[in-house]
């Protein structure tokens, strides 16, 4: 395998169909194995080991489900699906494990099911720049950038490492660019203030803490339109890519009833429940209601779904 074919092989994972909602359980897999690789050049793991903090990111940064029990398993699936052209599962005696293993905690458990990502593909990811290529690609594809960051401390990475647009890509494939006057235009339409709390702060005649967010997400498909974003402050825009926030229909805000505070300034968030959202200046665009409803099945935690 090159490291072209390795590129290419993670921008084509298959994804799972879960009545079309969003399901980076592989993505978040990979991730989390790059993450111990670069710790200890190793990605070797026995599925006990990885359950709960695989199902834990899958949990944080994918779509709620209401089962305690599959919440804590969630791991199962994707250590059972992924590629095995990238990947090698085995049980406690050295056989094989097939992709049509049950996709059970207690099962995998009970075979002594462990896993590692074959030994040409841990070869490439020994050079730095195809491990941070293979993170870049895999963040760009399946998440958004106010996301990218929590993601990266949670499997333990740095990306520090700036790379140039053509380092991730694969050979054949182009990458979706952002539209240049996106966040500008998002931010005019909204008086440069945040549509949820209204800050509007600046330094001198610039706006600082406030950011143009997609509200269907840019890797899902969303488009770098008008009708597509919301101004939203630093904070508000990660809850709100986060799942904690939410929109209804009429755009009135939702808190998630999974998000908690103590504080008074955590409790200020609670406040914002049943607000509406602030309008765009006049002739321009508000939310279509289809991104509405794209978030409000595909990230904002729904009540009743269980916490990580």
């Amino acid at each position: 395998m090159t490291r072209d074919e390795l590129l290419s092989a993670l921008s084509a994972l298959r994804r799972a169909q879960m009545g079309g909602r969003r399901a980076p359980h592989k993505p978040l897999l990979v991730l989390w194995l790059l993450g111990r690789f670069a710790t200890s050049g190793s990605t070797a793991v026995a599925y006990d080991e990885a359950e709960e903090p695989v199902s834990r990111l899958i949990n944080d940064f994918g779509p709620a489900v209401t089962s305690p029990a599959r919440a804590r398993e969630r791991a199962a699936m994707p250590f059972v699906h992924l590629e095995r052209e990238l990947w090698e599962l085995r049980d406690r005696d050295g056989n094989a494990i097939g992709p049509d293993a049950p996709e059970r905690g207690g099962a995998l458990r009970a075979r002594g099911a462990h896993g590692r990502l074959r030994p040409d593909v841990e070869a490439l990811l020994a050079d730095p720049g195809t491990l941070t290529a293979a993170v870049r690609l895999l963040l760009e594809q399946h998440f958004t950038p106010a996301l990218e960051a929590p993601v990266c401390d949670a499997v333990g990475l740095d990306l520090a490492v700036d790379l140039g647009d053509a380092a991730y890509a694969p050979a054949g494939r182009k990458r979706r660019r952002r539209r240049a006057g996106f966040a500008e235009e998002v931010l005019h339409a909204y008086a440069y203030a945040c549509a949820f709390c209204g800050f509007d702060g600046a330094l001198g005649r610039n706006p600082v803490g406030l950011e143009a967010a997609h509200v269907r997400w840019h890797s899902q498909d969303g488009p770098d339109e008008a009708n597509n974003g919301l101004a939203l402050c630093s904070l508000h825009h990660a809850l709100f890519d986060l799942g904690a926030l939410g929109l209804l229909p009429d755009l009135r805000i939702q808190v998630s009833e999974l998000y908690v505070a103590r504080g008074a300034a955590g409790r200020a968030v609670d406040e914002l429940h049943g607000r509406p959202v602030a309008a765009p200046r006049p002739g321009r665009p508000t939310v279509d209601p289809r991104f509405v409803l794209w978030h409000g099945q595909q990230v904002f935690k729904r009540p009743g779904a269980q916490a990580a």
